[in-house]
């Protein structure tokens, strides 16, 4: 797959380049590459960044970052199948759990929330930090969901971390995840309350919180290009009648100065 010009490689975090190391130089030159364009793309084009995860993977199977990197590109692509097997490569690459919730994730997508359940209570969870305690939560709030049991799903969620009032990486997240169960539950008051605190702590707007909150309020939001779009169109008919209307007094003029001419005969 093409690399643009001004992709070096070097964009990489150190520890990546670091893990390269061990391949011989070109080599690990073309995967940090091929790992730029991963991260680059994944947001916006999932299935590119798989594209270039799998080239990278072709190359160096045997570096943990590599399966990693495979794993959340196939992950954002929802194949959910070789995302698992990839975080779990790269898992016993290197032993750390950190990819523990995301794994149970993939479960979930693969439709066995049962199993993401089983994940969530597994001794692993201890080893993560908060950060990953509350993605785990997040998961198995999700998977509750999954088989039907709002209530337990709320419960779920309900911990020192949602009632914390400081904000936290993770704290838009676990807000919105919260009022979208609420909602789910009927629960609407309660609901909008906490989607009004996703907002609040959602600085980088990594939730919809503020569509959802005004769509309980009422609220609808208008597209300014249809706006615009409806006031061209508008005025090409209304410009198309005025031309119209112009001919007419043409035409009404030339009637009376024939009149006119008549009276004089």
């Amino acid at each position: 797959m093409p690399i643009p010009e001004d992709v070096s490689g070097f964009e990489l975090d150190k520890d990546v380049l670091q893990e390269l190391q061990s391949l011989p130089k070109g080599l690990a030159e073309d995967v940090a590459k091929n790992l730029v364009m991963v991260a680059r793309l994944i947001d916006e084009d999932a299935e590119g960044a798989y594209g270039y995860a799998k080239v990278a993977l072709r190359l160096a199977s045997r570096v943990a970052a590599v399966r990693e990197a495979a794993g959340f590109a196939a992950y954002a692509s929802q194949n959910y199948s070789e995302a698992l097997a990839e975080f779990r490569a790269a898992r016993r690459m290197t032993g750390r759990a950190e990819l523990w919730p995301v794994m149970a994730d993939c479960e979930r997508g693969l439709g066995r929330p049962e199993k993401a359940l089983d994940m969530a209570g597994e001794p692993e969870v201890q080893k993560l930090d908060k950060a990953g305690q509350v993605e785990m939560r997040l998961v198995a709030a999700g998977a509750r969901r999954d088989m039907g049991q709002l209530d337990a799903a709320i419960v779920t969620l309900q911990s020192p971390e949602l009632a914390s009032h400081s904000v936290q990486p993770w704290t838009a997240r676990l807000r919105y995840a919260y009022a979208d169960a609420l909602l789910a539950a009927g629960r609407e008051d309660e609901a909008r309350e906490w989607f009004a605190k996703a907002v609040e702590s959602d600085k980088d707007g990594s939730t919809d919180a503020s569509d959802r909150l005004a769509e309980l309020d009422g609220v609808e939001f208008v597209d300014a290009f249809d706006d615009e779009d409806d006031d061209a169109e508008e005025n090409e008919s209304t410009g198309g009648a005025g031309g119209t209307s112009e001919v007419a007094d043409r035409d009404d003029s030339g009637a009376d100065e024939d009149a006119e001419d008549a009276d004089e005969k």
